[in-house]
């Protein structure tokens, strides 16, 4: 157990708890080095123990260091002490857009096209190098007081398998958001990234997840096998545009999505301009 002023690799204060998830516990600290605070997971028991999912934690989240965008959160340093694992990062004064779904319930046509805008363009970077988030959904995705949208947890989610998630109940989460091809054992691809991307901003519009269950198999089945909702029946006055584009980003098929997040992008820039929305 990790306790209020505790040092972490004798460099981390740890001020308090923040957060806890099926993969990491959350703790804002403050790096007495750089004369900072930092968000601080530290991975839980059960994964730490696993000596190959360590090992792939930590390269993951190396390789998540080498991303630096605006809308992605910054991971400033992976280590290990005395047998607990961590990944430290810039630690955001913000709320999930969970929480903002649960607040708010739908969101406007315009709002939802902003937040996409900056998670695919973050996502963008992310793809240019070929680097797979594997878990995106709204609790993992961060948006601060002044609009701007932070994706989180890339080290942790990459380093993450679709065995692995089905054995972490606390996850349940992922799997509403979770591609065909996850779901059927096949990996995952740039495509897989955006069918989740389709999910989240079909739930931002909506207020509702399109598929649901009693549990993980149930839903994974129905995005396997069931067609996706039609966004019109939920919302008539949804512009074409934004429904065509939540349709090609959860396609069964991978082949039939955008190729990656830039090319998602670029459809949601011009999304809402006149020509498009009739």
């Amino acid at each position: 157990m990790i306790m209020k002023g505790q040092k972490i690799s004798d460099r981390y204060q740890v001020i308090k708890s923040i957060g806890e998830g099926g993969m990491a516990n959350v703790y804002l600290a403050y790096d007495t080095i750089l004369d900072r605070n930092v968000a601080i997971k530290l991975l839980r028991g059960d994964l730490a123990s696993d000596e190959k999912f360590v090992h792939r934690f930590q390269r993951e989240a190396l390789s998540a260091s080498s991303l630096n965008h605006p809308n992605i959160v910054e991971v400033y340093d992976v280590g290990e002490d005395s047998g607990n694992y961590y990944i430290v990062m810039e630690y955001i004064e913000g709320k999930h857009l969970k929480d903002l779904i649960k607040k708010r319930g739908k969101l406007t046509t315009s709002e939802v096209v902003d937040i996409m805008m900056q998670i695919t363009d973050g996502m963008s970077v992310a793809h240019d190098s070929y680097i797979i988030h594997r878990d995106i959904k709204p609790q993992n995705i961060m948006i601060l007081e002044n609009g701007l949208v932070k994706i989180t947890d890339f080290g942790i989610a990459m380093a993450m398998n679709a065995t692995q998630l089905t054995q972490t109940n606390s996850v349940m989460g992922s799997f509403h958001y979770l591609p065909p091809e996850q779901a059927n054992g096949n990996g995952s691809s740039l495509q897989s990234d955006i069918y989740s991307m389709g999910i989240v901003m079909y739930e931002l519009l909506t207020g509702k997840l399109p598929f649901r269950g009693d549990n993980a198999v149930e839903i994974a089945l129905k995005h396997l096998r069931e067609p996706m909702p039609d966004i019109k029946i939920e919302i008539p006055t949804i512009p074409n545009s934004i429904a065509n584009i939540i349709l090609k980003a959860t396609a069964k098929n991978p082949k039939n999505r955008y190729t990656d997040a830039r090319e998602m992008h670029e459809d949601l820039k011009t999304c809402m301009e006149d020509a498009r929305i009739k």
